[in-house]
């Protein structure tokens, strides 16, 4: 029986929500990647950084911008031993400056994608998906990437009913 792995990168702390800074205890992708992992069964995966990000957020906005024109690719704390036995993969994000953190291609170019399928879903205030998904299927060479998911940040904890929804349709 295959298994199913949850992927995602997300931020807590201060975040852009409805355009003004909250503070968050638990970054709107973690929550949507919880869900998941509920509705599925999955193993839950957190991408960390070594070097954290700056508490402030646009502090932390103008160094993702860095990253970003740099083609930076983030040291990880840790990355799973192997992706063997995963045959899906929801691979979960905050759209940072039009695609996903920088993070997100460091982990992503670490494996080999050959015959797996990816589900990608990203957290926003209202950007989508940006360009996220021509990457992943760039970087992810040999995988199907599924239908997206885009959730608006600041509804993250309300939308249970759209992740189940496109959970049911993408496996």
């Amino acid at each position: 029986m295959s298994k199913t792995l949850i992927v995602y990168y997300s931020r807590k702390g201060e975040n852009y929500v409805n355009g003004s800074i909250r503070n968050l205890s638990k970054g709107n992708t973690e929550v949507i990647a919880e869900m998941i992992a509920d509705l599925t069964g999955g193993d839950l995966f957190e991408v960390e950084t070594v070097k954290t990000y700056p508490a402030d957020y646009y502090a932390c906005i103008d160094e993702a911008k860095a990253e970003l024109r740099q083609g930076a690719r983030p040291e990880l704390k840790a990355y799973p031993d192997s992706l063997d036995g995963y045959d899906t993969i929801f691979v979960g994000y905050p759209n940072w400056w039009g695609t996903m953190p920088m993070a997100m291609f460091t982990f992503l170019e670490h494996y080999d994608w050959s015959g797996k399928t990816i589900c990608p879903f990203c957290t926003n205030e209202g950007s989508g998906m940006g360009s996220s998904e021509r990457d992943l299927k760039k970087v992810c060479a040999g995988a199907t990437v599924e239908k997206s998911l885009s959730i608006h940040g600041a509804e993250a904890v309300q939308s249970r009913d759209r992740v189940e929804t496109w959970v049911k349709s993408a496996v």
